[in-house]
């Protein structure tokens, strides 16, 4: 290769954008869009290998964008530019799915799907159980989020008297419950349904509406108002 002659990659590259503008990704795999992301932090570097590396270690390209800062940051050739990018797509997700779920416009819980793809992007890749409760008037408009407790690989402690504490507070007529499994089964614990009911009695005593508890992993969903238990 003479001294003028640009790199094999960057031809690579610029075919990878033209398939990203005519498809807008469809057609690429998961790899091939981390790749596209990497071009951006990493500009004179061959980024494959890396893509590849990090779809590897974490699965899938939403794994790798859920991934903690510290373990990207532990893949060799992530640095601070790259870790960041692939962090600020991760809060572009959560930001577009929350701005879907409660728009200044239509703030109303409207569709089971667009409170799923909120739950998904915000929480359903966590590495450990996370409880998010969402606040709602009385029309389901949405009034506020907040993560209430993270606990461990397998548990979190879901309790009555902070739920209703924090639904008083921000003066919310009625609450929807959200939860993770990392292990991937949306199946509720025995510890779950029975958490569920103390926390529909605790709303209950105080005029605040338990509409939903949703247990939700990246690839499915378990729904306690669906499965009529809570009543």
């Amino acid at each position: 290769m003479s001294e003028k002659s640009e790199p094999i990659y960057i031809g690579h590259r610029q075919r990878l954008k033209e398939r990203f503008i005519r498809s807008e990704g469809a057609d690429m795999a998961d790899y091939e869009a981390v790749e596209l992301l990497l071009t951006y932090a990493i500009p004179r570097r061959d980024v494959k290998p890396l893509a590849k590396a990090l779809i590897k270690e974490f699965g899938s390209f939403a794994g790798v964008i859920s991934a903690p800062m510290d373990r990207l940051l532990e893949v060799s050739g992530i640095k601070d530019n790259s870790a960041v990018l692939i962090k600020f797509v991760e809060f572009a997700a959560k930001k577009l799915s929350w701005q879907n779920l409660a728009f200044e416009d239509a703030p109303y819980i409207t569709s089971t799907d667009s409170l799923i793809e909120f739950c998904r992007c915000s929480m359903g890749y966590s590495e450990v159980e996370v409880l998010r409760l969402i606040y709602v008037d009385s029309k389901l408009k949405v009034i506020g989020t907040e993560i209430l407790q993270k606990g461990s690989i397998s548990s979190v402690n879901i309790s009555p008297r902070d739920i209703v504490t924090k639904a008083l507070k921000k003066n919310a007529s009625g609450i929807i419950m959200v939860h993770n499994h990392p292990s991937g089964d949306p199946r509720p614990s025995k510890n779950d349904i029975e958490a569920t009911k103390s926390v529909k009695l605790a709303c209950d005593a105080v005029g605040v509406t338990l509409h939903e508890h949703i247990v939700i992993t990246p690839s499915d969903f378990y729904s306690f108002a669906q499965r009529h238990l809570i009543i």
